[in-house]
């Protein structure tokens, strides 16, 4: 048996606002429940909700530690008595719905996952949040086939570039927008056949362009705000449009007679508050169908930037000035 300490280290938001806000502070070590896995944690993803929950716009759901961090890699440090896939010492990677900036952090055993061959834990820390998030969107909402077309905005993030290289190696043609020429040159070498600089040049219109006026079949966005009846226009008669966040804000005037005409689907989704039986099912098929290609390299996530825990007001502020490529990830 491991024996664990009573208290740990842990980054809790100290007040709702910029990244100073994040402050360490001492917390109890959790136990876990009947079907959970304390995990003694390596390393943690940082995440737009994160952000999202440090500027007080995304509460934790009901029973979720108040702790920021969503994604966790390390090894099983106590069991639960339910549990029976993992074990004391095993290494793995888990999707949790709070509780990862610390040094100790609860994890539903469903929802935890081997590391994949080949990667370190520090790398594994990057893989949950986004890969979770990108494949229950994109190819179970969005229904993605090989052959289609998809455009994901922010391709330069840790969803754009995830979204990019899964798209891609399930044969689809992928556009994607970034914020400069360098950023759409790094998503174009991950596998977009373009990227498109937002700031000088009209997605709308060279989308278009590419397919021969036909529009694309998916559309993956964080942005929303003016983009939601730009990418309705953006679409092919029977294409997807997919929600993840509201980045440029939830409301917008919108046409909908296009929606109509060309047989449109707009849905959504948020991933922290759903079942664990839910978010099992998709790690289930990560395992089967993309962990594979984890293990091969011939995808995985874009590493930005390793801060260590006590540093996460500076891990935030790397990733509100949006100069980041990939994953940005705090090392205990």
């Amino acid at each position: 048996m491991i024996t664990l300490p009573t208290t740990m280290t842990a980054i809790e938001i100290k007040e709702f606002g910029g990244p100073e806000g994040l402050v360490p502070t001492n917390r109890p070590v959790p136990s876990p429940g009947h079907d959970d896995v304390l995990v003694k944690v390596v390393a943690a993803g940082v995440n737009r909700p994160d952000v999202l929950q440090r500027m007080g716009g995304y509460a934790p759901p009901p029973g979720a530690s108040d702790i920021p961090g969503l994604e966790i890699s390390g090894t099983v440090a106590a069991v639960g008595s339910g549990v029976t896939r993992f074990k004391v010492g095993d290494s793995l990677c888990a999707l949790v719905a709070g509780g990862g900036y610390a040094e100790y952090c609860i994890a539903p055993e469903a929802q935890c996952l081997d590391v994949p061959s080949g990667y370190d834990l520090v790398r594994a820390a990057a893989i949950p949040e986004t890969y979770f998030t990108v494949w229950t969107n994109v190819f179970d909402r969005g229904r993605l086939k090989g052959g289609e077309t998809f455009l994901v905005h922010g391709g330069a993030s840790g969803i754009g570039t995830t979204a990019i290289q899964l798209a891609k190696s399930f044969g689809a043609r992928v556009f994607t927008t970034a914020s400069t020429d360098a950023k759409c040159r790094e998503v174009e070498a991950l596998g977009a056949e373009r990227g498109i600089n937002y700031n000088d040049e009209d997605f709308v219109k060279i989308v278009k362009e590419l397919t021969d006026g036909r529009g694309v079949d998916l559309i993956l966005d964080m942005v929303g705000g003016d983009y939601i009846q730009r990418n309705i226009s953006a679409l092919a008669v029977e294409g997807r449009l997919v929600y993840i966040a509201f980045l440029g804000g939830a409301a917008a005037e919108v046409n909908f007679a296009p929606v109509m005409m060309k047989r449109l689907t707009i849905t959504g989704s948020t991933l922290r508050p759903q079942s664990i039986q839910a978010k099992s099912e998709i790690g289930a098929a990560l395992e089967e169908k993309v962990w594979p290609l984890l293990a091969a390299g011939s995808i995985g996530p874009v590493m930005d930037s390793v801060f260590p825990l006590k540093e996460a007001a500076a891990a935030h502020k790397r990733i509100d000035d949006s100069s980041h490529i990939g994953k940005i990830v705090l090392e205990v």
